[in-house]
């Protein structure tokens, strides 16, 4: 069972090759056929080199905590993430990690048929057999209790985690776990921050879920708050 960063020693399916590969931020754990060490790092350097980049033209960019206009000739993962803050109405850095892991994962489907992707709880996956892919919550009760299933015919997929109680990453609410379903890995990243950061209580998860299903291209939403929990959408909840 693939599980975020925390659970990485606590992997139990044994057929994929895992490896640790990090520059700089970005730091991946990723499940192939074989090991990519050198493949993986070509392609986070292929991916962050433009990005850098263009963060060191357009400060703001790296800042803003509201959707940001790029131009037309702006790297492509500027586009992806960009576009996604605009949908889930967040700054672009929102999406970083879900767009660095789906971009390198996608990269590493040239040599492996079947590819998973996490940065720092934010996972892309691109799977031939079911998968499950378990939920950590902090100190709730939820957590190593739950995962989400996912069937090869919904991948590629991004799965991605906000909380306000784990982790440095940014949330302006108190979820111990947003989790986002959606075909972008950038997309869920962004919209995990927008539903997390509206949850100030166990009171507001039903309506930060009704703001994350008016998200365009969210499959499924998990949040946790404590010992209450809610969820919506096309996802397979199982016991672990």
């Amino acid at each position: 069972m693939y599980q975020p960063r925390t659970y990485r020693h606590k992997i139990k399916d044994g057929d994929l090759v895992s490896f640790t590969v990090a520059v700089k931020e970005t730091d991946l754990y990723i499940r192939a056929t074989g090991d990519l060490t050198r493949e993986a790092l070509a392609a986070i350097h292929e991916v962050r080199g433009p990005l850098e980049g263009y963060i060191r033209d357009h400060p703001l960019f790296l800042h803003s905590l509201e959707p940001f206009a790029v131009e037309s000739g702006a790297p492509e993962i500027v586009h992806i993430m960009a576009e996604a803050a605009r949908l889930a109405n967040v700054g672009p850095m929102a999406a970083v990690a879900g767009a660095m892991a789906e971009q390198v994962g996608r990269k590493l489907l040239a040599f492996s048929p079947e590819v998973i992707v996490e940065n720092g709880g934010d996972i892309f996956l691109k799977i031939n057999s079911r998968r499950q892919i378990g939920i950590y919550a902090g100190e709730s009760a939820f957590t190593g209790k739950l995962a989400i299933e996912v069937e090869p015919g919904q991948t590629p997929l991004g799965v991605c985690t906000s909380s306000g109680t784990v982790g440095p990453s940014l949330s302006l609410g108190v979820a111990d776990a947003a989790v986002i379903v959606s075909p972008s890995a950038a997309l869920a990243d962004a919209a995990a921050t927008a539903v997390g950061n509206m949850v100030k209580s166990e009171q507001d998860i039903d309506a930060a879920i009704g703001r994350g299903k008016q998200i365009r291209g969210i499959t499924g939403i998990v949040l946790i708050v404590g010992g209450n929990m809610g969820a919506w959408g096309d996802i397979r909840l199982v016991k672990t």
